[in-house]
């Protein structure tokens, strides 16, 4: 089969690699239709690494992705063969102590998809995943939606872990997907107001298209001035979605005392600051999230209800072959874009 594989910094090969076989009574053997690009992806792509994870090459990255069934082990009862699916990419232990509390999400020997001395990438025409990884959209959603289930899935765990009071008033720093699948899921739970941030003025304008309050870009603007001008108390939740350490600053300036950060961008160094008399004096609550925790239906059901709309996030269409230029437009924020696909 055909595979992208990532063979050393900024570096990629379209190569023929084995294809995978059904081993388990539980596997699912997947065709991969659609792939998005993501924020970690270009981690490994740029730089090799994120943390500790070190990529050794040649590797396959990905983990955003919608696929078909095409062969089911002789256990499997949730899918079946052609049906089209969405694909959690976190293959959780289910024995740890974390699984047994139920935070499947920060399992100890949980395997995610394309990361390194863990699991290959789904950038490849066919992978196999167990069942439980394998949400049918029944026709209902497009595969395009189905790949923005998993960023959306990010989205709605991290609203849930704010513990938002009823209508809240919220900011978003980074309006990048993550950033707009918090806005989506924010507005679902009806925040009252959502301020938003970010650099690049074509995601302020389409953060405004879906609901922002209000958008702000910090190179022309103080923006945690202008923020508590507009809302003197401050804010009861922020995300900051963009692991940038000016991010985290203002998301400090602009809490209300007893307010919740939830960091979910991935900075690029190993360590971030507070201000700890801040921290202190407000008695601020900071949560960083991890990935996303029994989530993918919730997405799935508000994109089939038509309760929230993923389809403006979706700026860019590749071709398999043409990975390492869809690469390349993402790292560098080219032609307005928001969210690339591969098509395989």
């Amino acid at each position: 089969m055909k595979a992208v594989v990532l063979t050393g910094l900024k570096r990629m090969e379209v190569r023929d690699v084995p294809e995978p076989t059904i081993k388990k009574d539980t596997d699912v053997l997947l065709k991969i239709e659609m792939v998005g690009i993501c924020g970690s992806d270009l981690h490994y792509y740029e730089t090799g690494r994120i943390g500790s994870q070190i990529i050794e090459y040649p590797f396959i990255i990905g983990h955003e992705c919608a696929a078909t069934v095409k062969a089911v082990g002789g256990a499997v009862t949730g899918v079946k063969v052609g049906d089209e699916a969405a694909v959690d990419p976190a293959v959780p232990c289910h024995e740890c102590d974390q699984c047994r509390q139920g935070r499947e999400n920060t399992c100890h020997n949980v395997r995610f998809l394309g990361v390194p001395g863990q699991g290959g990438g789904c950038l490849c025409e066919y992978i196999i995943m167990p069942q439980e990884c394998c949400f049918p959209t029944n026709g209902k959603i497009t595969f395009e939606q189905g790949v923005l289930c998993e960023p959306l899935s990010i989205g709605i765990h991290s609203v849930k872990q704010a513990h938002m009071p009823g209508r809240a008033n919220v900011a978003i720093l980074g309006v990048g997907p993550i950033g707009l699948s918090v806005l989506l899921a924010a507005r679902s739970e009806k925040a009252e107001t959502i301020y938003v941030t970010d650099k690049i003025d074509s995601r302020l304008e389409a953060a405004q298209s879906v609901g922002a309050t209000w958008t702000g870009n910090p190179d022309r603007i103080d923006v945690a001035s202008e923020i508590l001008a507009a809302e003197p108390p401050g804010m009861d939740a922020v995300f900051e979605c963009c692991g940038q350490q000016e991010a985290l600053d203002q998301a400090f300036d602009i809490l209300k005392p007893g307010g919740h950060l939830v960091m979910i961008g991935t900075p690029r160094q190993d360590r971030v600051s507070f201000d700890v008399d801040e921290f202190r004096r407000k008695e601020l609550s900071v949560i960083y999230i991890r990935r996303q925790n029994h989530c993918v239906q919730p997405a799935l059901d508000l994109i089939r209800s038509g309760q929230v709309n993923v389809d403006f996030m979706i700026t860019h269409h590749f071709p398999l072959e043409q990975t390492k230029k869809a690469f390349d437009l993402v790292a560098g924020y080219h032609d307005g874009v928001i969210k690339a696909m591969i098509s395989l």
